[in-house]
């Protein structure tokens, strides 16, 4: 992982390492590609956390561009369900964003064929109360990717407008076709 997300993640109070401070992280499935993949899934995800907590590390191979994003879907759900707030840095000037009605949330800040084959961006990202019936689903992202100073940095928000627990959560790429080999999601779930 990227040392600037582990200060992050380690500092007690700020966001991710809040949710370290109240809970314990488990380990319940990672992939690594050794292929190109269209997708990654994860499914039959216990209902025995109050958050789960996803740490990537990808590359697609979209061309003649710099970055990608990852689509996000839980449950197999393509509707228009979805919703996005974004915040977006390179360095230079800032911008932000929102979509409404959409069919995916996303994390943006994965690198493609415009970067070094070698450089990959890295991403956390936090999917809040998970199995709870009784509210929609939010998720927060924050990914970069770094090319010798050039590079993004995103803050995330998404929101998949169902009660229902999440069993299932599935990333595609936004534009490239499949995620190249090397990329690596690992599923985390946390107990409070």
């Amino acid at each position: 992982m990227s040392p600037i997300l582990e200060s992050i993640g380690s500092v007690k109070g700020f966001g991710w390492g809040a949710l370290a401070a109240e809970g314990t992280f488990e380990s319940i499935s990672t992939t690594t590609l050794s292929t190109s993949t269209a997708t990654i899934t994860f499914s039959s995800i216990p209902a025995t956390y109050t958050h789960l907590q996803i740490r990537g590390i990808a590359r697609t191979d979209r061309a003649a561009a710099k970055q990608d994003a990852a689509r996000i879907r839980f449950n197999s759900d393509t509707g228009s369900n979805y919703a996005l707030h974004y915040l977006l840095g390179d360095g230079i000037s800032a911008s932000a964003g929102a979509s409404t009605s959409i069919t995916s949330t996303f994390s943006d800040g994965f690198t493609c064929a415009g970067v070094a084959s070698s450089i990959f961006g890295v991403a956390v990202i936090d999917i809040l109360d998970y199995k709870n019936t009784n509210k929609y689903k939010t998720m927060r992202s924050l990914s970069a990717w770094d090319d010798n100073g050039d590079g993004r940095v995103w803050l995330e928000s998404g929101l998949w407008q169902n009660t229902s627990a999440i069993s299932t959560i599935t990333f595609t790429p936004n534009a490239g076709s499949n995620f190249v080999q090397y990329t690596q999601f690992a599923l985390y779930g946390i107990k409070s």
